[in-house]
């Protein structure tokens, strides 16, 4: 089992302030701004810059999990990990709770976005987390809830000569008020395979 170094909460830096984040415990309690969401063009032709996400330097070689649990309850209330290279490069991945059901994937934006999402209702009250490799040309993302077993979230190329950092992040695109609970953010070594 790779080494887990934890990262403490004040080493990340926000892509955009939350309305409120404070340590309860080991953990984080961060609520989103309304608004809130990123997004470039794709099929709904607007862009949105606004994600509330907690990041620190992920070099090519290693891995970063992010733990979180909330209250699903707001339309497009999203939890999860992203990584980010610049405006206009960058992955979102986690969980998004959408017309009534949970969902786990990820958008990949590379000027313009694309999104893969499938129903898991199930972990809709568990402790969930997700995990990020990156490799030379990609980022693997890899999602479980609570101890179960991890599940292949998506395999999307990403540029490794460019400086790269991910953590945690949230976005409540319809609603004041969603808070999300962020247990546990370490960094590791790259998964060293697919399977």
């Amino acid at each position: 089992m790779p080494e887990m170094t934890p990262i403490p909460w004040t080493d990340g830096t926000w892509t955009h302030e939350p309305a409120s984040a404070a340590p309860q415990g080991d953990a984080l309690v961060v609520t989103a701004v309304e608004d809130s969401d990123a997004w470039r063009h794709t099929a709904y032709g607007f862009v949105h810059d606004t994600e509330h996400a907690l990041v620190a330097p992920l070099a090519v070689g290693e891995a970063m999990e992010v733990t979180f649990h909330a209250p699903w309850e707001g339309q497009f209330d999203q939890a999860g990990i992203f990584v980010r290279i610049d405006d206009e490069r960058w992955i979102k991945a986690g969980v998004e709770f959408a017309d009534g059901h949970l969902g786990l994937g990820a958008v990949v934006t590379d000027g313009s976005s694309d999104w893969s999402v499938g129903h898991v209702d199930d972990w809709r009250d568990s402790e969930l987390t997700v995990r990020v490799s990156r490799w030379p040309d990609a980022v693997i993302v890899r999602a479980r809830a609570g101890d179960g077993d991890w599940r292949l979230v998506r395999v999307a190329p990403f540029d490794g000569a460019a400086a790269a950092s991910a953590g945690p992040f949230l976005a409540a695109p319809t609603r004041a008020g969603l808070t999300v609970v962020f247990t546990r953010w370490v960094r590791t070594s790259a998964d060293d395979s697919l399977h």
